[in-house]
Parts: C-alpha cells; sequence; structure tokens
C-alpha cells in the first residue's frame, strides 16, 4: 500500500498538471510543433506518439519519463525518419543508471526541412536556405514503490528558420506509471510540452508562445495465455471538443435536398473517438513482433471524402536479436505517401559481452 505521504505528493502532480493544461489548449498556432512528432517505429506502428509500456523498451521513456529506471540502463537507441519530399527527422537516446544516484536519461531530437528556394513575388530565384528544428532533452526518473514510479524532463528546443529567423524554447515534460508485474500492466500519465517560447522568431511574434502541450492517459497490458499485448491512450485530456467549428452539423443529401441534422449522441461519439488511439503486438517466439494501430482522429483530419484510403490506420514489424533491436513502422498520413520509421536499439551490456567460450569436444565427437 502506498504510504499518506506518496498519495499527497500525486495529487499534487495532478492537480498541476490540470491547472497547468489551462494555458495550453490544442488546436492554436504554436511553435515547436515537432516536440510532438512521434519518435520510433514502434510506437508508429502502434499508432500513437508515445507508449504507456514498461519492458525495457528504452525508446518509449522520451515522452513518458517515469519509465526511466534500472530497466533501460545502459541502453541506447538511433531512430531515423524519412519524411515526404526532402524533409528528415531523428533522434538518438541513452539512459543510465548512477548508484546512489538514480537514472537519468539524455537525448536529442532534430527535424531539417530540406533545401528551400527563395523567391519573390516575381518568381526571381536568389538561391536556397534549410530551415532545421533541433531539441536536447534531459530526463530523471525514480522508483516510489515497486508499483509506482514518476519522472520528468527537461527539455530546450531550438529553431532556426530562413536566415536570421531563429526561436528558443525551454519546457518540461513530467508523468508517472503504475506497474503491475504479475499482470504485466501498465498504466501511465503524461503531460508533455509544458513550456514557453523564451526567444520568438521576432520581436512581433507575441501571442500563442506557449509550447503544444498535451496531456495523456494510456493503459498497455499483455494478455497471460496469447503472446499479444494491447495498447489503448485517450489523448489531449485537457480539450474535449477535438471536431472545431469547421465541422457541419448538418448534411444535404445532394439528390433529393433534404437536410439531415447529425445527432448530439453522434456528435459525442465522434468527439469521443478522436480521443482514443488503439494498438496491438503480436509476438512470435520472442524474436518477431508484429504490430498494428489505429488512430481514429488522425483518420478524421487526413482522409480526402473521395478516397480514404488507410489514412489512420498504421502497421510495422521487430526483430528481436540477442544482442540487439531492429523496427520498422508505417503511419499512414496521405494517399501521396506516408513515412517510414527506422529504430536500432540495443543494451550496451549485451552488445559487448563476449560469447561464453564452447567446452571443448569429447575425443569421441565428429568433426
Amino acid at each position: 500500500m502506498l504510504n499518506r505521504r506518496i498519495i499527497y505528493r500525486l495529487l499534487i502532480i495532478v492537480f498541476l498538471l490540470f491547472s497547468l493544461s489551462g494555458y495550453a489548449q490544442t488546436g492554436g498556432n504554436y511553435d515547436f510543433k515537432f516536440l510532438s512528432l512521434t519518435n520510433s517505429a514502434r510506437s508508429a506502428a502502434l499508432g500513437s506518439y508515445w507508449l504507456p509500456v514498461k519492458d525495457g523498451d528504452v525508446n518509449n521513456i522520451l515522452f513518458n519519463p517515469s519509465l526511466i529506471n534500472t530497466d533501460v540502463n545502459r541502453s541506447f537507441a538511433l531512430n531515423y525518419i524519412n519524411n515526404f519530399g526532402e524533409i528528415n527527422y531523428g533522434y538518438a537516446m541513452y539512459s543510465h543508471t548512477f548508484k546512489n544516484v538514480g537514472s537519468f536519461a539524455a537525448s536529442m531530437q532534430f527535424l531539417n526541412y530540406g533545401n528551400i528556394k527563395e523567391m519573390d513575388e516575381s518568381e526571381i530565384y536568389y538561391g536556397d536556405f534549410s530551415a532545421n528544428e533541433l531539441a536536447a532533452n534531459i530526463g530523471w526518473g525514480r522508483e516510489l514503490t515497486p508499483h509506482w514510479f514518476i519522472g520528468a524532463n527537461m527539455k530546450f528546443a531550438y529553431s532556426s528558420m530562413f536566415y536570421d529567423y531563429n526561436a528558443f524554447g525551454l519546457g518540461v515534460d513530467v508523468s508517472g506509471t503504475y506497474f503491475h508485474a504479475e499482470k504485466d500492466l501498465t498504466v501511465s500519465l503524461v503531460a508533455n510540452n509544458i513550456g514557453y517560447v523564451l526567444k520568438p522568431y521576432s520581436e512581433t511574434h507575441t501571442e500563442d508562445r506557449w509550447l503544444p502541450f498535451s496531456m495523456s492517459l494510456g493503459v498497455s497490458q499483455k494478455l497471460e495465455h496469447i503472446p499479444l499485448r494491447y495498447v489503448l491512450i485517450y489523448n489531449n485530456i485537457e480539450k474535449w471538443n477535438l471536431r472545431g467549428n469547421s465541422i457541419p452539423t448538418k448534411t444535404i443529401d445532394p439528390i433529393t435536398g433534404d437536410t439531415t441534422t447529425k445527432k448530439s449522441m453522434d456528435r459525442f461519439g465522434d468527439n469521443l473517438m478522436r480521443h482514443l488511439t488503439f494498438g496491438a503486438e503480436f509476438t512470435i517466439a520472442k524474436v518477431i513482433n508484429i504490430r498494428g494501430g489505429y488512430n481514429y482522429g488522425q483518420r478524421q483530419e487526413l482522409k480526402m471524402e473521395t478516397r480514404k484510403g488507410m489514412m489512420g490506420f498504421s502497421w510495422g514489424l521487430g526483430l528481436n536479436f540477442k544482442r540487439f533491436s531492429i523496427d520498422y513502422g508505417r503511419s499512414m498520413y496521405h494517399l501521396a505517401g506516408s513515412p517510414n520509421y527506422f529504430t536500432f536499439s540495443a543494451n550496451i551490456d549485451r552488445l559487448v559481452a563476449k560469447r561464453s567460450a564452447r567446452p571443448p569436444k569429447s575425443y569421441d565427437e565428429k568433426d
């Protein structure tokens, strides 16, 4: 059982999270939106940008710092995302546990928009320029009890757009996790990008200087008799209406001309589904992971009415070798193409470990 001091601390953290959510609503124009991009092939394949999974995967701690613990000690990950056109995104992460100090993690994110042609209104070409965004993260995690974990990230974000247009931001992530080892159940509450743009692109840019804040609740569990893990995430707790005001509540039949009004329960269900993300991971012989996910909100925002395709769906594959893991993920964004996610992760101790010496053959053993 948790003692009263821990319960009070958790209640204070939850209260602060909901208080902070008041200043950062989704749907506005915010800088450093790349801080909310999906980071790993596994999370992309499962349909979300973060995962409530405590299984030693170092990729999960970037957005969920409460998973920074001894499970990911001396683990590192390299991620690369091949996006549309010349846009490239990736990150590198390393975690280390120091005796009598705690568990820490450091990471670096980058986003490069490629070469952009500079032209004026008369289409006179002046040359090329590039745009880049970077973020350095330092994370800390602590185990309160065998079941409860907390953690926080501090991030320094930098953006360079069009020569002298630079911006600098400072933010934090905080999260808490409940883990039940016997049931392999993980429940996490995360608040990402609590922060402010300290230096905007220009002095006239004084509005919407908050980072892209979001709060989410997620649960995952590996089933007992089936090698299957499910993931369910409720995103954007801080804002209920994700439909926006641009979606009409009335539709007109093109043939009869009759007007149909969407029922309030239909609008409620549509809004609720926009918050939810579903994912599943099937493991074969502890070596191969087959993954799939569905993001209803992403599908509604990116689909084309004339051809909906597979927008909102995602899939991926993971290969677990003895010394390292390789993952691939693909999330469907547009009919013209979708980004490909590649992840390489390993633990240094296992990576450099020497193979055990083979015992000498007996004399009656054939070569």
